[in-house]
């Protein structure tokens, strides 16, 4: 098989390892990525273990997907597009607004430029998108039916009231699992530049005749996500700080769930999504379809490592952020026959594996919540 793939963003956490997988099956990869410090620290041939990982075995060009000259210069006699180069900070997005414009919405729209105005050789294009474009997601009233709740409000979780609400529903609503019908409405800058990406590609690659793929990535975890970017996810967070003997703020009364997906999982659902036909056209949720609360993720994690530190439930929020998150991955599963298989324990217990085994390393988690508190985005 010499199929010739781009991954735009292909040297982060899971550009990298689903280059790895595609290298191994045979495919020719190319690599496109700025190698944001963020991600990759000050110096990535010697900090960054994600760039070293696929350096070598892929085709590398450093460059930037909201610069034209290097977009068509990693488009050249290219046959797929994934396209995973974003900015990925849910908190930082509502402050970085422009930035997040420019990179997701910008980079997006640039590439289909490139595609619809000069020859080219794509014929699919798949989209990461995210489970943030839902917003607060799927639930059932017991007084209504199926409701998509708004943004909690500040008033509310100000007095500890944490939970969603929604107009003439008195009883406590029920989280349900949030298929690919469900109501979009995000509730961040990040989310709601996710939602134009996705709605760019399907759009553009139908009016070209070529196939658009969307995946709606969950909350995507395991051995390799930077232990250092304080925007990167609770887990490597946690991780970091467990490892470090540093305390754990965790927000809100810690009963705030995600989907977590290991990696693995992740991987081989955008495999299918490359290789299937049956993908084409389609947008997929890509998750484990279990919601498993910030509480169990702090106890699971300080397990793992045999390992305790001081635990404070601070009753602190970030406005913008959403309750609870499970995806239904029904559609998927029919579709492409994907069923996620690494549950949460044992995806927990091959992370903190790989996390005990690197060098703790200075994470700016504090200067993070810092200039939350700044904008007034965190209480």
């Amino acid at each position: 098989m010499n199929r010739k793939i781009l991954i735009t963003g292909g040297a982060g956490f899971i550009g990298s390892n689903i280059a790895l997988m595609l290298v191994a099956k045979g495919y020719d990869v190319t690599v496109l990525d700025n190698l944001s410090p963020q991600i990759h620290g000050g110096d990535p041939p010697l900090t960054s273990p994600l760039f070293k990982s696929i350096r070598g075995k892929v085709h590398f060009i450093h460059g930037d997907t909201t610069r034209r000259s290097d977009l068509k210069k990693a488009l050249k006699n290219q046959d797929v597009v994934l396209h995973l180069a974003a900015e990925t900070g849910t908190g930082q997005s509502m402050y970085k607004i422009e930035h997040y414009s420019k990179v997701n919405i910008g980079g997006t729209a640039l590439l289909l430029d490139i595609l619809t105005n000069t020859k080219h050789s794509i014929n699919k294009v798949i989209i990461a998108s995210s489970r943030a474009i839902y917003g607060e997601g799927k639930y059932f009233s017991e007084e209504l039916g199926v409701v998509y709740p708004g943004p909690r409000t500040e008033e509310d979780m100000s007095k500890g009231d944490f939970e969603v609400k929604y107009p003439g529903c008195i009883l406590p609503l029920k989280l349900v699992a949030t298929d690919e019908e469900s109501r979009i409405h995000p509730t961040s800058v990040y989310g709601i530049t996710k939602q134009v990406q996705e709605q760019m590609v399907m759009t553009v690659t139908k009016a070209l005749g070529l196939s658009g793929v969307a995946v709606r990535y969950q909350n995507v975890y395991g051995p390799g996500q930077s232990l250092s970017n304080p925007y990167t996810g609770i887990l490597a967070i946690f991780s970091n700080r467990i490892l470090s003997g540093k305390p754990i703020n965790i927000f809100e009364d810690g009963k705030e769930s995600r989907d977590f997906v290991f990696i693995d999982d992740v991987v081989n659902a955008t495999l299918l999504c490359i290789e299937k036909e049956e993908a084409n056209g389609e947008i997929f949720n890509v998750g484990a379809s279990q919601s498993t609360d910030v509480i169990t993720v702090v106890n699971e994690l300080m397990h793992s490592y045999n390992r305790e530190v001081p635990i404070k439930i601070s009753g602190n929020y970030r406005l913008g952020d959403i309750r609870h998150n499970k995806a239904d991955v029904s559609h998927i599963s029919s579709v492409l026959g994907f069923k996620p298989k690494i549950s949460f324990s044992e995806g927990i217990l091959r992370f903190a594996e790989w996390a005990r085994q690197q060098e703790v390393v200075t994470e700016n988690y504090e200067a993070s919540l810092t200039e939350l508190i700044e904008k007034g985005l965190m209480k």
